[in-house]
C-alpha cells in the first residue's frame, strides 16, 4: 500500500521505518530540511533502538524516501498518517495548531484527487479533532466526507527505547472510525501484525492515549508512594509491589477497572486509613493514596446530584449492601446517599435480598442503626413493591435478580426513571447510566 506520513517525529520515523518493513512504500513529508535530509540519506531523526537499520533498509530498497511536497505525496497515496507533535499549550490543552496546518495541506491536495483516501491520526488530540480535521479537509478540497476521503483516529502505544518492537507487538491495534471503506483499508495495512484489530467509535480513539498515560503516570505514583513508606519502615518495597504485581486476578487484571458506584465494605476504607495513619507516624507525605477517598466521597456526592436532578421525591433503591452477594452494610456507599436523601425529605425504600434485619448482627448491626435508625420503616420485601413506591428506581447492586427482573418487567418500568449503577439494565427508554 502507498502511504504518506506527516511528520517525521518519534512516531512517524517510527512508523515510516516499520510500514515499510511490512512492505509497504512510505513518503514521508516534513517542514524541517534537515529530516528530509537524513531520511533521504538513509538515517533516522531519532535515537531509537533498531530504528537506524530499517529507514536504512527503507530507502535502499526504494520503500522510504521524504519531501516537503505534500500535494504530491497525498497524490501518491492511499492513506496519509497525521503524525505531528502536539504539545500542551498555556491552559494545558494539547495544541491542535500543527494539526490543522497539515489538515488543510491534506484538504489542499485532495482537490485534484479522484481516487478515496484515509487520513489516519497517529498523534495525541484533543476529543472532537477529527471532525474538525473533516471540517477543515471538506471545506479545503470541496469534497465530501466519508464519500471522498475519511478521518480515522489510529492512536500509537509506543514506548521509547521499545518503540520498535511495540510497533510490532502492540496490546491491540485501534481503528476509531465510522466509515466502513477506511476501516477495511485500515485493517489491511496492519493485516500482517499479529494483533488483534479493534474497531470503536472515533471518541474512544481520540481519548484512549490521555487515559491510558494517565493510568501509567498513576501506577508510577503509587509505586513511589508506597515505597517510601516501605523505605521509611525497612520494608523491601520493590519485592513488596512484585508481590502486588505478581496478582493477575484482582491487582493486575481488569478487576476494579469499570466505572461504577462508590468503594465501600469493610476493607477498603480501613486499610486506606491505615496505611495513611502508617504514613503519618513515619512523617512520610503520600498525596496521591491520601487523596483516593476524597475522590471516592466526591462520586458519592455525585451519585447524591444525579438523583436529585431528576426532580423526583419518592426513590427507590434495588441493593443497599456494600457490593452484591453479601449483607455488609459498613461504609455502604449506599446508605450514606439513602441517609442523606432522608434527611432533605425524600420518600426512600429499599429492597436487597442479601438483608435481613433477624439476621444482622455485631459491628454491621452497629453500623447500620447508627446510619439508619427507621430502616425497618423503609425496607420492603420485594422488587415489586420498590416499584410500586417508586418515581425513580436506583440499581446500586449487581445481584442477578434486579435486573432478570427489570429486564423481563419493562413495561411496568414505562413511567419510572430508572439510575443503573451495574450496567446490567438492557432497558433503554429513561434508563441512564452512572458513568455511561
Amino acid at each position: 500500500m502507498n502511504i504518506s506520513i506527516f511528520g517525521l517525529g518519534y512516531v512517524g520515523c517510527v512508523g515510516m521505518g516499520c510500514l515499510a518493513k511490512l512492505g509497504h512504500k512510505i513518503t514521508g513529508v516534513d517542514v524541517q530540511k534537515t529530516k528530509i535530509e537524513l531520511i533521504n540519506s538513509g538515517k533516522a531523526t531519532i535515537v531509537e533502538k533498531d530504528i537506524d537499520e530499517l529507514i536504512k533498509k527503507g530507502v535502499s530498497e526504494g520503500k522510504i524516501k521524504a519531501a516537503r511536497d505534500y500535494i504530491q505525496a497525498v497524490d501518491e497515496s492511499d492513506v496519509s498518517f497525521i503524525c505531528v507533535g502536539t504539545p500542551n499549550n498555556e491552559k494545558g490543552h494539547l495544541e491542535m495548531e500543527t494539526i490543522c496546518r497539515v489538515s488543510s495541506n491534506i484538504g489542499e491536495a485532495l482537490k485534484e484527487k479522484n481516487s478515496f483516501h484515509v487520513i489516519a491520526v497517529r498523534s495525541t488530540v484533543m476529543p472532537g479533532t477529527c471532525e474538525k480535521i473533516e471540517d477543515i479537509i471538506e471545506n479545503e478540497s470541496g469534497k465530501k466526507r466519508n464519500e471522498d476521503f475519511a478521518v480515522i483516529s489510529n492512536p500509537e502505544f509506543l514506548r521509547e527505547g521499545s518503540a520498535v518492537y511495540d510497533f510490532f507487538n502492540p496490546p491491540y491495534i485501534l481503528i476509531a472510525g465510522d466509515n466502513r471503506k477506511a476501516l477495511d483499508i485500515m485493517r489491511d495495512l496492519y493485516g500482517d501484525i499479529n494483533s488483534e484489530i479493534i474497531e470503536s467509535g472515533v471518541e474512544l480513539g481520540e481519548i484512549i492515549k490521555l487515559v491510558n498515560n494517565s493510568f501509567h503516570a498513576l501506577k508510577t505514583a503509587f509505586a513511589n508512594e508506597v515505597g517510601r513508606v516501605g523505605k521509611k519502615l525497612g520494608v523491601d518495597s520493590y519485592k513488596l509491589m512484585d508481590l502486588v504485581c505478581r496478582d493477575k486476578i484482582l491487582n493486575i487484571s481488569p478487576a476494579y477497572l469499570k466505572p461504577g458506584f462508590a468503594y465501600g465494605g469493610s476493607c477498603l476504607p480501613k486499610d486506606l486509613k491505615a496505611f495513611h495513619s502508617i504514613a503519618l507516624d513515619n512523617r512520610v507525605s503520600i498525596p496521591l493514596i491520601d487523596n483516593i477517598s476524597i475522590s471516592n466521597a466526591n462520586h458519592i456526592e455525585f451519585v447524591k446530584k444525579l438523583i436529585k436532578s431528576k426532580k423526583k421525591k419518592k426513590i427507590g433503591f434495588l441493593g443497599i449492601s456494600f457490593k452484591a452477594g453479601t449483607d455488609d452494610l459498613r461504609f455502604s456507599p449506599a446508605l450514606d446517599v439513602v441517609e442523606h436523601l432522608l434527611g432533605k425529605g425524600y420518600k426512600i425504600c429499599v429492597y436487597d435480598s442479601n438483608v435481613n434485619l433477624s439476621r444482622i448482627m455485631g459491628k454491621n448491626k452497629e453500623y447500620l442503626m447508627k446510619k439508619l435508625p427507621h430502616i425497618t420503616q423503609i425496607l420492603k420485601d420485594s422488587i415489586k413493591d420498590v416499584i410500586d413506591d417508586s418515581e425513580v428506581i436506583v440499581v446500586v447492586n449487581k445481584e442477578k435478580g434486579f435486573q432478570d427482573y427489570l429486564n423481563n418487567n419493562s413495561d411496568i418500568l414505562k413511567d419510572k426513571i430508572i439510575i443503573d449503577f451495574t450496567r446490567k439494565v438492557s432497558i433503554e427508554r429513561n434508563c441512564e447510566g452512572i458513568c455511561w
